[in-house]
């Protein structure tokens, strides 16, 4: 098992044939703005596509980005499209992918790190906190929540 970065990969279209294969409408999407060019324009320049992989199949993937769908706001980074597929769920894959959200965050002095969701009772067990309701793009009420990443003692202790 093995976490690549969409855009940093040498098979980017085999990833994009495995993101579509989603059984949520956001992955065919995802897929869909990545083939045509269009993801930064939603999400930001500096966004990445973290995906973790066992040899050619993708296991789960999410964005880690400047946006997703709380606009307008002025809340930053985003971490948005979290999906493990079913077959791999009940592994805690994504919080593979969360730990590598928090230590790209750390490395930019990123001190919170927002998400976007309708789901309850899941991002509580990766240590998410509910922040509150905000419209989604569509209007639609979704619940936020706030991962406030902290320093490691180890690391100041070093410096």
């Amino acid at each position: 098992m093995r976490l690549i970065e969409f855009h940093e990969s040498d098979n980017k279209e085999h990833w994009l044939e495995e993101i579509k294969k989603s059984d949520w409408r956001a992955g065919p999407f995802l897929s869909k703005v990545l083939r045509e060019g269009t993801f930064y324009d939603y999400v930001g320049e500096d966004s990445k596509v973290l995906m973790l992989v066992d040899d050619d199949k993708l296991l789960s993937y999410c964005t880690f980005a400047e946006k997703d769908d709380i606009q307008p706001t002025d809340l930053t980074p985003w971490v948005g499209f979290v999906y493990t597929f079913p077959e791999y769920r009940g592994h805690r894959y994504a919080g593979v992918l969360f730990d590598e959200v928090y230590r790209l965050a750390k490395e930019a002095n990123i001190t919170e790190v927002y998400l976007s969701t309708n789901h309850i009772g899941l991002y509580e067990k990766y240590g998410w906190e509910f922040l509150g309701m905000m419209d989604d793009m569509d209007g639609e009420p979704s619940r936020v929540y706030v991962k406030r990443i902290e320093k490691n003692v180890y690391e100041h202790s070093c410096k």
